[in-house]
């Protein structure tokens, strides 16, 4: 076992995409900018990272207009509109957003898959390792994803991923990993299956990240060609270096939500209502007047 004790410097977000789960409103806002809550996708994500010690987020965003770097710049004409107004905390929010870390936005010109998306950002990593964090899944628990998955590395350096428990029918939509289990939150990784039938599964450990990898997973990527639907995978590449790298997964605790698509959007926005009692209770209010609405016009 090497301990570790240093804060890998970078996490890198891919962003890139056209969301055409959530069209029509993709038509013009990025994915990563739609809210649970009033709070987007990808804020959550570079706060977590910022939080868990990350002081550089690599956002790999669609080639363009840049508004999810744009979404971390300073805006002048609000915040000296708040500043008039005497609406000192709002604005104390806002200038935070701009503070969270150093914002790096890298264009991925060819949509070529999740692994061409973070091999665009292998010249901002440079040779150190670094995290990886899908903006799509969102954690609630005691502890952040980010913290769980680091606390694991700091034991076991590596390659760390952070899995969940998922049921049986949903194995052969996802990844799996293989393994022997070292504790309840941590497993010893030899490989990984991608969308396995039940009867062939090794596990019911799922990936979802967030994951930190070494930097040498950036050669595999530059090595590995485009796979079905011409796409190069992360997975593939993360599963070629658990044989040289060492490899663990870590169980995560808490709440899960995949927001990739609408309906998980929603379950989370009612979700997030539900951990404040005041907002829960306004929410579950204006149903139950909408409800009442309804029975009147059918009555």
């Amino acid at each position: 076992m090497l301990a570790m004790t240093q804060t890998p410097r970078t996490a890198v977000i891919p962003a890139a995409g056209f969301g055409t789960r959530m069209l029509p409103v993709t038509r013009t806002v990025p994915k990563m900018l739609l809210p649970v809550g009033t709070v987007p996708l990808i804020h959550r994500a570079v706060k977590e990272a910022a939080e868990a010690g990350f002081e550089k987020i690599v956002l790999i965003v669609s080639p363009g207009v840049d508004l999810i770097g744009d979404y971390f710049s300073n805006k002048p004409l609000l915040e000296a509109a708040l500043n008039a107004s005497g609406k000192s905390d709002v604005l104390d929010d806002q200038l935070a957003i701009t503070d969270l870390a150093h914002i790096v936005s890298v264009e991925q010109h060819e949509a070529k898959g999740n692994g061409h998306a973070v091999l665009m950002a292998r010249e901002e990593v440079g040779d150190e390792p670094f995290a990886l964090i899908w903006p799509d899944e969102l954690f609630w628990g005691e502890s952040t994803a980010m913290e769980q998955v680091l606390s694991v590395w700091r034991e076991w350096s590596g390659i760390v991923v952070g899995v969940v428990e998922v049921p049986d029918h949903a194995i052969p939509l996802l990844g799996v990993v293989s393994g022997e289990e070292i504790s309840d939150t941590v497993w010893n990784m030899t490989g990984m299956v991608e969308k396995p039938s039940l009867e062939e599964t090794p596990s019911n450990l799922a990936l979802v990240g967030p994951y930190l990898l070494t930097p040498e997973v950036f050669d595999v990527l530059e090595q590995t060609p485009p796979g079905a639907g011409g796409e190069i995978q992360i997975t593939d590449c993360i599963a070629a270096r658990i044989r040289v790298d060492p490899a663990h997964a870590c169980v995560l605790q808490g709440s899960r939500i995949d927001t990739g698509n609408p309906a998980g959007m929603v379950a989370a926005t009612i979700f997030e209502s539900q951990q404040n009692p005041e907002s829960h209770k306004l929410v579950r209010a204006i149903l139950k007047q909408a409800h009442l609405g309804a029975e009147r016009s059918n009555g």
